[in-house]
Parts: structure tokens; C-alpha cells; sequence
């Protein structure tokens, strides 16, 4: 047993104190000889600039290490990190491994985990701990942890403190590595740490596994420059860095010819897009009007900041074609004082204008968003500037939380001074409010015939399929199973709260995009 392992368990070590081991000494200890990720240096924004790599290749000397083994990943948090676990995946089996829904059968079980609230990452820690069990029995299974909380330098010293279980951490600049890291856990007995506080790379042509070919994602950025007070992602996710347009449009094009229906371009901050570049003026706007041309039923976006939702591309998703028509724009509160304190740099004046900006240029455009309630300082009065802004945006949906600090963000320096019980009344208040709101935007398409992109079986009842339409509205319904993956027309006979329930019509024949 080496000296980390003993410290671990409490017991003495040449450097240690002989007894019972106490924080004080933990923190002495980690101090020493701890090499993962660095808050400070998180915090900071280098201006060395972003290199790309387009040349990803599978070491020779890693082909094959994954035969006659399988693995595992379970994901948790937004669709950025679903992302990653599909090229995670793509590079599991290019080294040869198989894929396994049942963690029991794994040889490496990850957890690609989320740092965006507590709860999140008190799911992990729980799942670390269910995990144990299956180590004991299986010596051999590699653990590891990745994404955003892997990015953390507390987590990395909980982990390294509670959870000796684990083989591996790594991190979200960190995935193209996934090969060596996995080979340095098979050959050393110590716990592999791998997090680069640095700002990050772009890699091209990484491997994909994607879940279906009906719905894609694409990145089209990395990172986040906003800093807002409350977030943790620009310290977890790295500077804004951008993709090369001509990348974005060879990967959707691809994707069109291998007959997906529908792709999202995906980003932390995604109508940040070029701003990073110093040789040519290409923003979002742009990108979406070259991708508009490319034969594809529709096209969305995630996740956009106000501050960056500029009028050329709000005039591009004017000309509509595959470019859907729902635009989810995160709002966080409905009053400047908070958003300032916030650090969102945006006012609520400031946002009712991009609102009526975007309402004017596409009248029928459905809006969802995020908001969050019981941030520090938050007044009663302050709360019902956000509700008296839910109604009159006329919102279809939110996203709704209550505020929990995250270590190393500004907002965890803030007292926490709104009590418990008052949080959840508001939230309580807000999400009846966001439920009536949700009734009233579904009830004009009673009787109407919509376009649905079929996914798949309904969770609640396997013999009904279940789909969105372009707005982004849940419809369930019964058909063929063949019809899955295809657009398809439905009547609506029942309008529901947060769903459609409807009479599938027929098959919509394919149309040739135009640009």
C-alpha cells in the first residue's frame, strides 16, 4: 500500500502524523502531491491562441485493447455532455470494445458527469458509492469519472479522499486522450489523473456513436466567456472557442446524406459562435444561413445568451425553410437588479426588446427559457418582476430552479439569505404559473394537423410512438412502427398541459430543401 492509499484509510505514513488522520493533515498532504485541476487557474483567460488538430488517430499500440471487454457510460446533464459521451463512445470502439446497457458486464464504467447544480453531483457521488460493490467483486473493472465536475479541483480532492474505488479522472479538454488514459489505468495501480486547466483544443474528425440516425448533435463551439455569478461552466468548460465553419457544414452534410432529420447545433454559449475568429467575420448568423441550404428537415440551436443574439441572425431565422421556429433564450430573472448582480449584462428592458425583435421578424416563433429563483438577495418584489415577465413574453415553457451555490463561482461568496421554505413557495408559484401558461400555448392546436419527427416509442406506453414537432411540442400517437424516423402528419384530438395527443394521418413526402 503507498502513502496516498494509507492516508487514505486513516493510517500512518512516513510523512504523517501517527494517528488518526485529520482534515488539517488531508489538506497538508493534497497540497503535496495533488496534480489535478486548478480553480485559479481556471479562472484565468490565456490569450495564447487555439489550435486544431484535424489529424485523430488511434495509436497503433492501443488497437485491440479493447477485446473480449465492454464498457459503459452513464451520462448525466445537458446535451454538450451527451455529446461527449457519443465520441467517448465512437472511441471505445475503435479500440475494439463493445457496448453494454448492463454495468455488471462492464470492464470500464464511466460517469460522465454535471457540475451545474448540487443535485447533480450529489447524484454521482451516490452512484460512486453504488459502484463499490461491483469493484470488490471484479478487481479488474475500471472506474472512471469525466465531464464537467471532473473539471473541479474540490471534487478531484473528494474523490481522491473518499472514493479510492475509482481508476481514472479526467477531463472535458481531455477526451481525445481517452486512449492513454485508459492504458496508463491498466498498467498502474495508483488513481490516473488527467485534467488540463488549460483553455483547450479543438479536435477534429474524433469518432462518433451516435444514439440514432433520426437526430444529431453537432458542437459548433466549446466554452463560455459570460462568467455569470452563479456558473460554473467557464471554469469547467474553458474560454469560447469556435469550430471552423467549413468543419460544421462537411459534418452536417454528412449527416444529411446518412438521412438525419434533424440536427442541433450545440454550444454553452452557441450564438457566441466566431466571435473567437481574427481572420474572417463569420458568426452565427452566417453559419445558419449556409447550413440552410444543405437537405435537411430542420435545424436548432442551444444553448443562446440575449447578449449575443444579434439582429443578423435573428433576420436569417427569419427566412425560415428548415430553420425551426423555436428559440430557447434563457432569461434567469425578470429584474435588473438581479440580473446585474447575476452578471448577466442584460436588463429586462434590454431583453423585452430582443424579444420584440425576434416576435416582429417571426411572428409565430415559439420561446422557452431558464429561470431561477431564491438567488442571493432576491426581494418578494424582485420575484414578481420575473413573474409579471413570464406573461408578458408569453413564454411556452421553462426550465425552472431553485439557486444552490457552486463552489468557486461569485455567487457562493454571496449569503445565501433567501430561507428554504420562502424558495420553494416561489418556485411553488412560478411553476403554476409555467404550467397555465403551458396549457394556454397548447390549446390552439386542437384540431390541427402538425409535422412530427418520430422518435421512437412513448415512455409510458410502448405501443405508442411519440415525437416532436418543429416548435418543439410532444406529440404522442398511434401508428406503424415503420413510420419511426419519418416526418410524419398527425391530428390533434387532445391538447394536454405539457403534451399533444393525436391521430396519425400519413407519411409527409420528402422536400428537397431550398436555399
Amino acid at each position: 500500500m503507498n502513502e496516498e492509499q494509507r492516508l487514505q484509510n486513516g493510517l500512518a505514513t512516513d510523512d504523517a502524523p501517527k494517528q488518526k488522520t485529520t482534515e488539517k493533515d488531508y489538506s497538508k498532504y493534497f497540497e503535496s502531491v495533488y496534480s489535478g485541476p486548478s480553480l485559479k487557474d481556471a479562472k484565468k483567460r490565456g490569450k495564447e491562441e487555439i489550435e486544431y488538430h484535424d489529424n485523430f488517430q488511434i495509436d497503433p499500440l492501443f488497437k485491440g485493447m479493447g477485446q473480449d471487454r465492454k464498457f459503459h457510460i452513464q451520462t448525466f446533464g445537458c446535451q454538450m455532455n451527451e455529446h461527449d459521451t457519443e465520441v467517448m463512445s465512437g472511441i471505445f470502439m475503435a479500440l475494439g470494445y463493445e457496448w453494454t446497457d448492463n454495468v455488471k458486464e462492464a470492464n470500464v464504467i464511466l460517469l460522465n458527469t454535471c457540475a451545474i447544480r448540487e443535485n447533480a453531483e450529489n447524484r454521482v457521488f451516490g452512484e460512486l458509492g453504488h459502484l463499490k460493490p461491483l469493484k470488490v467483486g471484479k478487481p479488474d473493472l475500471l472506474i472512471g469519472v469525466c465531464g464537467c465536475m471532473s473539471q473541479e479541483e474540490s471534487v478531484v480532492k473528494k474523490i481522491l479522499k473518499t472514493y479510492d474505488q475509482v481508476d481514472m479522472i479526467f477531463g472535458t479538454h481531455n477526451i481525445h486522450r481517452l486512449p492513454e488514459i485508459l492504458h496508463e489505468a491498466y498498467m498502474s495501480k495508483e488513481m490516473v489523473i488527467e485534467v488540463w486547466s488549460k483553455e483547450g483544443d479543438v479536435i477534429e474528425n474524433l469518432p462518433k456513436v451516435r444514439r440514432d440516425n433520426i437526430k444529431g448533435w453537432v458542437n459548433i463551439m466549446y466554452g463560455c466567456d459570460k462568467f455569470c455569478t452563479y456558473c460554473i461552466v467557464p471554469y469547467t468548460r474553458g474560454k469560447e472557442r469556435s469550430r471552423r465553419p467549413q468543419d460544421i457544414i462537411q459534418e452536417v452534410r454528412q449527416l444529411a446524406a446518412e438521412g438525419y432529420k434533424e440536427i442541433t447545433l450545440l454550444g454553452q454559449n452557441v450564438n457566441a459562435f466566431g466571435k473567437d475568429f481574427d481572420d474572417i467575420d463569420y458568426r452565427l448568423g452566417d453559419l445558419m444561413d449556409d447550413l440552410r441550404k444543405i437537405d435537411i428537415p430542420r435545424i436548432r440551436f442551444t444553448t443562446s445568451h440575449p447578449r449575443d443574439f444579434d439582429d443578423h441572425l435573428i433576420e436569417v431565422l427569419a427566412k425560415g425553410g428548415n430553420l425551426v421556429d423555436h428559440i430557447h433564450l434563457p432569461v434567469q430573472s425578470g429584474s435588473s437588479e438581479m440580473l446585474k448582480i447575476m452578471a448577466r449584462k442584460y436588463t429586462r428592458e434590454g431583453y423585452l426588446e430582443l424579444v420584440d425583435k425576434i416576435r416582429t421578424a417571426i411572428p409565430n416563433a415559439s420561446l422557452t427559457t431558464d429561470i431561477i429563483v431564491g438567488f442571493p438577495n432576491e426581494t418578494d418584489e424582485q420575484f414578481e418582476e420575473t413573474m409579471s415577465l413570464y406573461r408578458e413574453v408569453g413564454f411556452d415553457m421553462a426550465f425552472t430552479y431553485i439557486y444552490s451555490p457552486r463552489e468557486g463561482t461569485p455567487a457562493a461568496k454571496m449569503q445565501d439569505n433567501v430561507p428554504m421554505e420562502v424558495k420553494k413557495e416561489r418556485l411553488q408559484r412560478l411553476n403554476k404559473l409555467v404550467s397555465d401558461m403551458s396549457a394556454e400555448a397548447m390549446k390552439p392546436y386542437q384540431d390541427q394537423i402538425v409535422k412530427v419527427l418520430v422518435e421512437g416509442e412513448s415512455k409510458r406506453n410502448p405501443e405508442v410512438l411519440a415525437g416532436y414537432t418543429e416548435k418543439s411540442k410532444l406529440v404522442n400517437f398511434r401508428a406503424p412502427r415503420s413510420v419511426i424516423g419519418e416526418i410524419v402528419e398527425v391530428r390533434i384530438i387532445e391538447a394536454k398541459t405539457w403534451s399533444l395527443d393525436g391521430e396519425f394521418i400519413r407519411v409527409v413526402k420528402k422536400e428537397k430543401v431550398m436555399g
